[in-house]
Parts: structure tokens; C-alpha cells; sequence
């Protein structure tokens, strides 16, 4: 499968100025790619207004997306600003090019920015399947939270993680990034915003894709806007679980709420 990592700025609160923007980036990979995956609130950036931005699934942001998808022929992933009757969410979407929509609403809300002052906190994770593969859904912060995103009887293939993830914890992202594809046996794609948001926070970048090996197949420019496109191989991911099954002696747990 082939996975694009969509490393972008977000123009602060603009929904409708950012999906023009994704269009003309994700236009140029029609017969390129099969899945583009996007930072985090890519729609807002890491705003905490969702009283004046949450959208439903019926909403702008979806509806664009979804159109994308089936005119470009691939799937589009990344979080956006979503609420129901009653509550907002940090929203995970997955979009497939025949209008299947998945969604995931984010658990782990990050408390150092009051984001669990204003956004209610999901509770069932998302596996989504796409082409043959089982596809985890997480967002930022939950890559600190390794029992929440841990791959039960390989239950996924491919993590993805959307993320607004600030310049000066760089090292960190890069380094659970890898310790999650290391200790799930799964292959990790990280995508980061670039830029400086309306809070003076700096982001760069630093966008991912690690195999099960902990390998890094990108090599983004730290700071730029950049797409790289990478393929990756479903067969050989179960080699090595069949060579080295070390998921057969995982400890059993229970996750309470």
C-alpha cells in the first residue's frame, strides 16, 4: 500500500482556507498514492473554540473530504472539530474513496492545554480495514499512552498518528513514534503540522513512517512543507510475526474507564 505523509501548515481557524489548501496538495497525488494522511485539527490547528468551530460528520470539513477521496481515488485521514447534540470532540476521520467514513474521537486529551476543558473524551478505540490492512487510529498525545495503543493479537498493521506536536518535546515524538512500531511489531505513521500557530507555538514537522523493524523510511525536511509517498509491504510485515512472534507472549489486560 501506498502511504502519503502530508506535512503541512494549518491557517489558523480558516476550515474553508485549508481545505482549499489540502485540495491542491492531495490533486497532484491522483494514481500516486492510496491513503494521504494529515496533521492534526488540520482544518483549525489545535484550537480550543469549539463552540464556534465543531462541525458533524454532515458538516463542511467531511463533506469536503469525502469528496476529495472519491474524486481522486484514495483514502484521506487526519482529525478535525467535531461535536454531536451534546458534545465536542477531537475527531479522528478516515475516508474511503467509496464514501465509507470511520471516526475516532480522541481519549487521551492533552491536560497541559486545558484540551479536556472543552472536549469531551472518546472511549472505543477505531480499527479501521482498508485494502486488505487493519488500520489503528490515535491522535498526538496518546503516543505517550502505550497500554491504549497496544496491538492486541495484531489486531492492526499500521498505526497512524495526527498530530500538532510542539518543536521543543521533538525528541520525544520521534522517539515514541519509534517505540510503539518496535513493541506492537507494527508498521507507525506520524504526521506533524509545520509553522507557528495564533499561541506562538513553533511546530516542525518531523513527520514519520517507521517499520516494525523501527527503521525510518522518511527523511523529511524537519521544518518544510513536504509530501513523501512510501510503499509499504503487508506480506513482509507477516514474515516477521511469523519469524518472531513475540505478540504470543504478551501480557492479557483489561482497559477500564
Amino acid at each position: 500500500m501506498r502511504v502519503s505523509l502530508i506535512q503541512s501548515d494549518i491557517i489558523w481557524e480558516h476550515k474553508t482556507a485549508n481545505l482549499l489548501y489540502y485540495e491542491s496538495l492531495l490533486s497532484g497525488l491522483t494514481g500516486k498514492t492510496d491513503l494521504a494522511v494529515l496533521p492534526e485539527m488540520c482544518t483549525t490547528g489545535f484550537s480550543m473554540h469549539p463552540e464556534s468551530l465543531a462541525e458533524t460528520i454532515e458538516g463542511e470539513t467531511l463533506s469536503a473530504f469525502k469528496r476529495m477521496a472519491a474524486g481522486f481515488g484514495f483514502a484521506i485521514a487526519g482529525t478535525f472539530i467535531g461535536k454531536d447534540s451534546s458534545h465536542s470532540y477531537n475527531r479522528a476521520f478516515f475516508v474511503q474513496p467509496d464514501g465509507q467514513v470511520d471516526i475516532y474521537d480522541k481519549r487521551h486529551l492533552f491536560r497541559m492545554g486545558d484540551e479536556g476543558q472543552h472536549y469531551t473524551s472518546g472511549k472505543n478505540k477505531k480499527i479501521v480495514s482498508y485494502l486488505g490492512w487493519n488500520i489503528r487510529l490515535a491522535v498526538c498525545y496518546e503516543l505517550r499512552f502505550p497500554v491504549w495503543l497496544r496491538n492486541v493479537k495484531n489486531d492492526y498493521d499500521l498505526l497512524l498518528v495526527m498530530a500538532n506536536w510542539p518543536n521543543n518535546r521533538q525528541h520525544v515524538w520521534t522517539s515514541l513514534l519509534t517505540a510503539r512500531a518496535l513493541e506492537n511489531q507494527a508498521y507507525v505513521c506520524g504526521v506533524n503540522r509545520v509553522g507557528t500557530d495564533a499561541n506562538g507555538i513553533d511546530y516542525s514537522g518531523g513527520s514519520l513512517l517507521v517499520n516494525a523493524y523501527g527503521t525510518t523510511l522518511t527523511d523529511f525536511d524537519q521544518e518544510g512543507v513536504c509530501i513523501q509517498t512510501l510503499d509499504i509491504n503487508l506480506e513482509e510485515l507477516h514474515r516477521f510475526r511469523k519469524k518472531f512472534p513475540v505478540w504470543k507472549d504478551a501480557d492479557a489486560f483489561e482497559i477500564t474507564y
